[in-house]
């Protein structure tokens, strides 16, 4: 039986009455990216600090590569991490930012250097090797910072919002980067994020939190496709719910929303169209209705190849959702 990279055994964590992480076991798989997912203060970050070491368990066990780390120093545990603000040493060029932490491992020189060269080559920066950061955009900074975290050949690498700081195109671009040096490296990386397209783009394992709890663990598109309560589903962005009749609550996507279309075996439901936003490639139509329970609701549908005049508010509609669409959430 394969022992996980790392394996949080029943953690909690407390600041005097606040509990911040509460009761948690996780096992984080060697060779995989894995996602802590979750809005601020859900315990996402504290639980990362607490597997690099900078912060003690009140209970429970952290496991890496089957060996109890609970109480070893962060430098003792072979692992490299990237904060969201890179920690740059500013008066260094970039092959002395990159080789610090392997100068003070006393590695001998000449690996140094091959160890600094390979590392630079995967990140794309053997040209600005003699360069300061602030000659570097941000996301060349970030690059630099994910070299020297390689660099010492870590166990796992420890990424705490890493893309935070950089603007939405650059976002996008170092994604790829990530997803392109984790899938060569092979290395374990875990990952904290609050941005649920970055999870989902870059997971192999998503882990969802909330108030110091795991909300639900799987893969993206398990966890996307079947969100195990209502905080998941809104947490991925989905906007249609209602009650079935027996008091279940249930989640449709927008573009799984049929309107105008009997559906066989699933929902039907007559409404009133409330509001139409054409977006160019696609509709978005808001509509009133009567869901199984009797409550009223406004369910959006998300209809592509209709012009913008198709629908128009004041409308009456009937809508159909699938049964295999229809999403039943957990209490």
């Amino acid at each position: 039986m394969t022992v996980p990279a790392a394996q949080f055994i029943n953690v909690t964590q407390t600041f005097g009455d606040v509990v911040a992480v509460d009761n948690i076991s996780l096992d984080i798989e060697h060779g995989k990216l894995t996602t802590l997912l979750g809005p601020s203060g859900c315990g996402k970050t504290t639980s990362l600090r607490m597997l690099a070491g900078f912060g003690k368990p009140s209970s429970g066990q952290i496991l890496i590569d089957g060996e109890d780390c609970t109480r070893v120093p962060p430098e003792k545990r072979g692992l490299g991490m990237v904060f969201q603000q890179y920690a740059l040493f500013p008066h260094m060029t970039v092959r002395d930012n990159v080789g610090y932490g392997l100068k003070l491992r006393k590695v001998p020189t000449a690996e140094l250097r091959q160890r600094v060269d390979d590392a630079l080559e995967l990140v794309g920066l053997t040209a600005h090797a003699d360069k300061r950061p602030r000659q570097m955009s941000g996301g060349q900074q970030q690059r630099v910072a994910l070299a020297r975290a390689i660099a010492i050949r870590p166990r796992l690498l420890l990424l705490d919002e890493p893309l935070s700081a950089l603007d939405a195109r650059l976002r996008v671009e170092m994604r790829a980067e990530l997803r392109r040096i984790q899938a060569e490296t092979g290395l374990c990386v875990v990952l904290v994020t609050h941005d649920q397209d970055e999870a989902l783009e870059l997971s192999d394992q998503m882990v969802v939190m909330r108030a110091g709890t795991i909300e639900q663990a799987g893969t993206p598109q398990q966890v996307f496709t079947a969100p195990a309560s209502r905080f998941v589903a809104e947490f991925l962005g989905y906007e249609n719910f209602l009650t079935l009749a027996d008091g279940r609550a249930a989640a449709i996507r927008p573009e799984r929303l049929r309107l105008g279309e009997d559906v066989v075996g699933g929902l039907r439901l007559q409404g009133t169209i409330a509001d139409v936003a054409y977006r160019g490639v696609d509709l978005l139509v808001t509509s009133e209705v009567t869901d199984p329970s009797g409550a009223r609701v406004r369910l959006i549908s998300d209809i592509r190849g209709v012009g913008a005049d198709a629908f128009a508010p004041g409308q009456d509609v009937r809508l159909g959702i699938a049964q295999e669409h229809l999403i039943v959430l957990a209490a």
